[in-house]
């Protein structure tokens, strides 16, 4: 039987299609190990097609000395590879860039897992076929099983040799076509004693180490399931793709349904038998029906630990919520191709369907399944008994439910009295349907029930002559009767039902928001404290339980994780008094939960989770449950699996920026190192050389008086260049240590640039320096120390910058900014060559220059002090070129009003 596509579905399919029109098509020639003849099946596919026509080009082929192998080249075109420089060494590599160029219909590229060179474009070699097949070109490659990221670690502990390169399962998935290239392990081992797989010495080294019988045997086995179950997907696929729903019985997968009866737990054990001798998957479905949401906690907690016993034997349970048993059982079995479904043959009789009605109707409906009845165990008793009434089942008639339907069927009485002498009563008889809709959808189905029962009562009793009586005078109120309790019980039950699947979807959106939520959460989280308090908050209210989330440290000792403010979480006393450091850490160091409710430690009050990455595990989640049935139900249990998975990669994340911080931190500090260690070299060296010379020079019998001034003068120039570099050092260390303390005072801004000017004096010679200050400028609120050492930099800078005898101007202004505050502008300019080409902000940076590669000294500090000073003023510094050329600085800082001098001083003016 074929169903009718949903036409969504069909749309993304056309689309992949496509898509997949536009890429080259994969074909990998898959093999337990080498030796097995992938690359020669390779090349004898390539040939053929070759024959037909196809532009066939050879990318990487490696022959390893095999005469049969290089024989199948002879008639091929080869592309030359490209020699790549590496470590002193010239080595070949595939030449993407020529092949995309040369662009053939087929390229062979041998060993898919192949690392690449440093240096490459890409990395790896699948990387390269992944882009020929972007291009539109076909690749043939070949692939061992060992190379298969999966299977990594489970080959290394066959053959006890781990392999480093791998290639993604998602790749390897993404083929096109795969072949798989098989030998048994005695031929193998024969080819390999012949020299036909590698070199002699290298073939008895490899036969003693990984071409072991049982090794290849393994990696045979590993090999042919690999493609089995590639086979198997592409199969599913395909009858998802065509819409097929009978069950094709290729590979064999079980499936047991449980309920709430005894005979579950017998089920599952008989199940896990048969799986395991059918060597076959196995799955276990609870489908959860309004009949039994309505079990007790202790029939739920018996569910609980049959789906608990289920997981120990290896199978994967699944619950899902549906009213109609045998369509949830069947639709399950199609999604998943299940060949045979056990269930158990009940003892019990209703009424209403008689004995073993969920067979009959799976006999009937499972078309292609095959189904195993497990006998009951429990005697049937011989006596008669009454027949089983679902209505009667855990009725409760003190209910808020039964109640409301009484009062219901009163008030529709009560309003039918006076209704009738306008109404035939199949008229007003309606109202009583709409007291079971109503009860039905807010209550459920058993209250329906009584409420249709209870409807018909009263319509007889009070309506239908003789009144107040249930003796019918008319036998055609029968057929009312009967058709009225019919129509009631089906409404009941179909409002009933819509209720149970509004109830489950509400559930399972409030699952999914809460997911979303958290998710939301811990991807804005930017430290490990701020994922701990996430952690716990929102875990808490979801799982309503007590949370304390345990970290790592770097001994890989666990400790109560630390929340944003950098302190220890402090944990209720209920939690602390049950924690137990010694199992938390088990459970970090096994990657395996233990404690409550599990096989390790089931007595502990706590149950401990492991916080597993892709990288390792990051850390241990204890829950302290105020409910321990709700939170181990199924679907419980997977949401904490996926919030676990969520917590750990939030982890993980965070772990390495910091180590990405760390990592830039260190960059950064050896390159400020090493710039200060090569500035210094420069310009400490400089001077001190100088002045070894001078005073060399001085010690000279010879030397003049006028000479010995000099000598002296030029000495003492030497040391002022030491003293401001050291002072620049100095100063830029105290900024970064927070040590800088500011003292703003009111200070004529004309005093401190003459003291600066005369301390400078003899550094100014050279140069033309003026001020332009207007007669009526106003104190300046400033550190005057600070603003003198910026000064002292600017000019310092424009005398290193410019040539003699060039312009230094200096002014200052008192103006209102933008924001309506009075503003202090002072400017330093020059007629120099001016600033580099955008070294307009950069130039502030520590250990820049305006001219990276230059004579003149210094180490690049000058300016990013004069910004630090002047933004702990609150101030700003920026750089522009100045008009028609040279460079202008431009401090501001804001300011309050000047004070108003003393009455004496203004009478002494």
């Amino acid at each position: 039987m074929i169903e009718r596509p949903n036409p969504d579905d069909l749309l993304v399919r056309l689309q992949q299609a496509d898509e997949r029109a536009k890429r080259g098509k994969l074909k990998i020639f898959f093999g337990s190990s080498a030796g097995v003849g992938k690359t020669y099946a390779m090349l004898a596919a390539a040939r053929r097609q070759l024959a037909d026509g196809v532009d066939v080009l050879v990318g990487v082929v490696e022959t390893h000395g095999r005469q049969e192998t290089a024989a199948q080249l002879e008639g091929l075109t080869v592309l030359p590879l490209q020699q790549v420089a590496y470590r002193g060494q010239t080595l070949l590599e595939f030449d993407l860039d020529g092949a995309l160029e040369r662009h053939p219909t087929l390229i062979l590229m041998d060993e898919l897992a192949h690392s690449n060179v440093a240096g490459s474009r890409h990395p790896k070699r699948w990387q390269d076929v992944d882009e020929l097949l972007d291009a539109g070109i076909d690749v043939y490659t070949t692939l061992n099983v060992q190379h298969l990221d999966s299977l990594n670690d489970v080959v290394g502990q066959v053959t006890g040799i781990r392999v480093r390169e791998t290639l993604p399962d998602a790749f390897f998935e993404g083929a096109d076509d795969v072949v798989m290239v098989d030998l048994p392990p005695d031929e193998l081992l024969q080819r390999l004693s012949e020299g036909k797989v590698y070199l002699p010495q290298q073939a008895a080294r490899a036969a003693k180490n990984f071409f072991r019988k049982g090794n290849l045997i393994a990696l045979r086995e590993l090999a042919l399931r690999r493609t089995a179950d590639r086979v198997d997907a592409q199969m599913r696929d395909y009858r998802s793709t065509e819409s097929i729903s009978p069950i094709w019985q290729t590979n064999e997968r079980v499936l047991v349904c449980i309920g709430a009866n005894a005979n579950a737990e017998r089920l599952i054990r008989r199940a896990a038998r048969l799986a395991s001798a059918l060597r076959s998957e196995w799955q276990v479905l609870y489908v959860e029906t309004p009949e039994l949401l309505r079990l007790s906690e202790a029939q739920r907690h018996e569910v609980l630990e049959r789906i608990r016993l289920a997981q120990s034997l290896g199978a994967t349970v699944e619950t899902v919520a549906g009213t109609d048993l045998a369509k949830q059982i069947v639709d399950y079995a199609k999604l998943h191709n299940i060949s045979r479904v056990i269930i158990g043959r009940s003892s019990e009789r209703h009424w209403f369907r008689g004995r073993n009605s969920l067979v009959n109707e799976l006999a009937t409906r499972a078309v292609g399944i095959d189904l195993v009845l497990v006998g009951d165990d429990q005697v049937v008793p011989a006596k008669a008994e009454l027949p089983d009434f679902p209505l009667f089942n855990n009725i409760n008639f003190y209910s808020k439910g039964y109640l409301w339907a009484i009062a219901g069927c009163a008030l529709v009485t009560l309003a039918l009295t006076g209704l009738t002498y306008l109404f035939d009563l199949a008229n007003v008889v309606m109202l009583y349907l709409l007291v079971v809709v109503v009860v039905s959808a807010r209550f459920g189905r058993g209250e329906g029930i009584f409420a249709s029962i209870l409807s018909v009562f009263c319509f007889d009793f009070f309506f239908v002559p003789p009144h107040f009586s249930f003796t019918i005078a008319d036998t055609q109120y029968l057929l009312t009767f009967v058709i009225m309790l019919f129509v009631a019980l089906v409404i009941a039950n179909l409002a009933a039902n819509l209720r149970f699947q509004a109830r489950i979807s509400t559930h399972r959106e409030q699952r999914a928001n809460r997911q979303s939520n958290f998710s939301q959460s811990l991807s804005g989280a930017l430290t490990a404290g701020q994922i701990a308090q996430i952690t716990v908050e929102q875990v808490a209210q979801v799982f309503h339980c007590q949370v304390v989330l345990l970290l790592p440290d770097r001994e890989d000792s666990l400790h109560i994780a630390r929340d944003q403010q950098e302190k220890v979480m402090v944990l209720p006393p209920e939690l602390s008094a049950g924690l137990d450091m010694g199992t938390a850490q088990w459970v970090y160091d096994r990657e395996t939960a233990a404690g409550l409710q599990t096989n390790t430690l089931p007595a502990s009050p706590l149950l401990y989770r492991p916080l597993r990455a892709p990288m390792r595990t990051r850390g241990v989640l204890g829950l302290l449950p105020s409910d321990v049935n709700a939170l181990f139900q199924p679907e419980q249990q997977r949401m904490l699996d996926t919030f676990a998975a969520q917590i750990a990669l939030a982890l993980e994340r965070v772990h390495f920026v910091e180590i990405a911080q760390e990592a830039l931190i260190r960059i950064e500090g050896e390159r400020m190192r090493g710039t200060l260690l090569s500035a210094l070299s420069h310009d400490l060296r400089t001077p001190v050389t100088a002045l070894a010379g001078l005073a060399n020079t001085l010690n000279r019998a010879d030397v003049t008086p006028e000479q010995h001034k000099e000598l002296a003068l030029a000495i003492e120039d030497q040391a002022d260049a030491i003293h401001a570099l050291v002072i620049n050092l100095l100063d830029m260390a105290k900024l970064q240590s927070g040590g800088l303390n500011l003292n703003r005072q009111w200070v004529p801004l004309e005093e401190v640039i003459g003291s600066v000017l005369r301390s400078m004096s003899s550094r100014l010679a050279k140069h033309q320096v003026t001020t332009s200050l207007p007669f009526d400028l106003p104190l300046a609120q400033v550190d005057e120390l600070l603003i003198a050492r910026i000064l002292s930099n600017l000019l310092e800078n424009a005398v290193r910058y410019t040539p003699a005898n060039s312009h230094i101007n200096i002014s200052a202004r008192l103006h209102i900014a933008a924001s309506h505050q009075q503003e202090m502008e002072l400017v330093v300019s020059d007629d120099g060559p001016g600033l580099p080409v955008g070294m307009e902000e950069k130039i502030f940076e520590r250990f820049t220059r305006g001219q990276a590669e230059s004579a003149t000294t210094g180490i690049g500090l000058g300016l990013t002090l004069c910004r630090e000073m002047i933004q702990a003023h609150g101030g700003s510094i920026h750089a522009e070129s100045n008009v028609p050329h040279g460079a202008k600085f431009i401090v501001r800082w804001t300011q309050d009003s000047p004070p108003e001098p003393p009455e004496s001083e203004l009478d002494t003016l």
